[in-house]
């Protein structure tokens, strides 16, 4: 990680542990962490985690790409410096939901594998879940639910993920989650039934 510009400021520690935060709220705050192509199904399978978790009484937050991209990115594009400035940042915040206590899923293509690692060193051993929603490029394709692929293939959208710039897979994921077989439903349990296998929920 690279040095702040300031130099005249400094870390302040917290008075109050992690642990002790868990102990008030009754659970252990992650990092979720999906990955894959556009149209994946990244945003809906979030969404639909974060309503499973809730259901089992642990509070959980989605982050999306396009929202955080409406608000705290909006300065950033889609080159490989602004994607990586983007999961950068993203990374710094959902450390902070974990280490609140909160079970925070993001929904990002993200990819680069060194930015994926980078959002992981934030975290403790077992705080970070990689959940590769592993969709065919065709399948994604062949859904496309915003109109992008076909703007891309176009040449209207320059370095789009999958079609003119990289998407690098994940190699060792915690979670593949295979949605080309899955419904919404299946393919959020897959997610949150790995959280309880892990004692990260109940």
């Amino acid at each position: 990680m690279s040095e702040p510009k300031s130099k005249n400021i400094f870390w302040h520690g917290s008075e109050v542990t992690r642990a002790e935060r868990e102990a008030v709220i009754g659970q252990k705050g992650c990092v979720v962490w999906l990955t894959g192509l556009s149209g994946s199904g990244k945003s809906t399978i979030a969404r639909r985690v974060e309503q499973q978790l809730l259901a089992r009484g642990v509070h959980a937050y989605v982050l999306d790409g396009d929202n955080v991209r409406h608000t705290l990115n909006k300065d950033l594009g889609f080159s490989p410096a602004d994607r990586t400035e983007n999961i950068r940042r993203i990374g710094c915040v959902a450390q902070l939901f974990a280490d609140a206590g909160t079970v925070v899923v993001t929904a990002f293509i993200s990819p680069y594998r060194s930015d994926r690692d980078a959002a992981r060193n934030l975290l403790d051993e077992g705080r970070f879940v990689e959940a590769h929603v592993a969709t065919p490029l065709e399948v994604c394709e062949s859904r496309d639910p915003k109109g992008l692929y076909k703007k891309a293939r176009s040449g209207v959208i320059p370095q789009f993920t999958g079609v003119s710039a990289p998407y690098e897979a994940p190699e060792k994921p915690e979670v593949s989650v295979h949605t080309k077989d899955l419904s919404i439903d299946e393919s959020a349990a897959v997610v949150v039934d790995y959280l309880a296998s892990q004692g990260i929920i109940a």
